[in-house]
């Protein structure tokens, strides 16, 4: 078995960590959850809670540390949990700059230690439906791909009257949908980055548009909180022809409706939300036909973790991907930190 403990007791932790963890109960033993304030929810009898964070450091039972508090404090509790000779896993973004982020992979080989980010968001449905499309050939080669993670929630930049790198729209989520290009495709040849603050200087970062080169081939990633509409998840074109998914990975869905993985059908898609792959065969003759999704799993990070730590198998998030996303993320951050300091 391999025994973790949870520091921070929010959203993320109950929410996108504890029901894929407890799902692995044959591998995974949760043993405590560390937060100041007392819980505001669910608990469990099974889990030990406390607001005395020394409980997580001089438990020997404890070998992993999840850290899952607000972003801008994710550096800071990785490196406490290193010093006190716990493997980590570090919610996303990482860190907040690529300098962070090495010195923690330094500390922890230094220390014989594991430290990885949660990239759950590469186990997305469409994600892996999308692969399995490029994968088949039917599309030919690929020349360019279109992501879009949107939403239409004005309130929050409304609401937000200073700029802050670590709450930026482009670190809370461009972390989840770069991740996939460079798991998937590998570190680009280039990168163009459209990087804004929509309601003007002085105001959140609430919009990112940032195109990956491959060769000929282009990758944009592109995302809003003002989308009334959203746009297709994925849209992938090639040679042949094209495929469309317009729903995104149904897990998050299921969770914000405290529908939980041990139900058969969490997170599966319905006939109405499977793509719609086009294409020309060799033959020349068309063809349209909606493609079965993929099922989605974030317990699979869960898993590989496991496999790592007690079976040593490879990283599933290997250390230089997530020092390349958060060198992606600074430069596309930097015009309009440089932009704030004139303000």
């Amino acid at each position: 078995m391999l025994t973790i403990a949870y520091l921070g007791n929010g959203k993320s932790t109950n929410r996108y960590h504890l029901p894929f963890s407890r799902k692995l109960s044959d591998k995974i033993r949760i043993k405590k959850i560390y937060s100041p304030s007392e819980p505001v929810w669910e608990t469990f009898d099974d889990i030990e809670y406390t607001a005395e964070l020394d409980e997580l450091w001089n438990d020997s039972e404890i070998q992993l540390v999840v850290i899952t508090t607000p972003s801008q404090f994710h550096y800071e509790y990785g490196k406490l949990a290193l010093e006190h000779g716990k493997n980590v896993l570090v919610e996303k973004p990482f860190a907040e700059t690529s300098k962070e982020a090495k010195e923690l992979f330094s500390l922890a080989k230094e220390k014989g230690l594991f430290i990885q980010c949660y990239q759950n968001r590469r186990f997305d449905s469409d994600f892996l439906t999308v692969q399995k499309v490029i994968e088949s050939g039917k599309l030919g080669d690929i020349l360019e791909i279109e992501m879009h993670y949107d939403y239409f929630r004005p309130e929050i930049p409304e609401n937000a009257t200073t700029f802050s790198t670590a709450n930026s729209y482009l670190y809370g989520h461009a972390c989840h949908t770069v991740d996939q290009v460079l798991s998937y495709f590998g570190e680009p040849d280039d990168i163009h980055y459209d990087v804004r603050q929509l309601l003007g200087k002085g105001r959140m970062n609430d919009y990112f548009d940032l195109d990956f080169f491959y060769g000929s081939m282009k990758i944009s990633v592109k995302s809003s909180y003002f989308r009334i509409k959203e746009r297709p998840s994925f849209t992938v074109y090639g040679k042949k022809g094209m495929f469309v998914k317009q729903t995104k990975d149904r897990q998050e869905e299921h969770l914000k409706m405290f529908y939980m993985p041990d139900n058969a059908d969490f997170g599966i898609d319905l006939p109405e939300h499977y793509g719609v792959l086009t294409y020309m065969d060799d033959n020349n003759v068309y063809h349209e036909e909606k493609v079965i999704s993929e099922i989605g799993d974030y317990s699979r990070v869960y898993a590989g973790i496991y496999e790592t730590l007690i079976n040593g198998e490879e990283k599933i998030v290997k250390d230089e991907e997530t020092i390349l996303q958060m060198q992606i993320l600074e430069e596309g951050i930097r015009s309009i930190q440089e932009n704030e300091e004139k303000v």
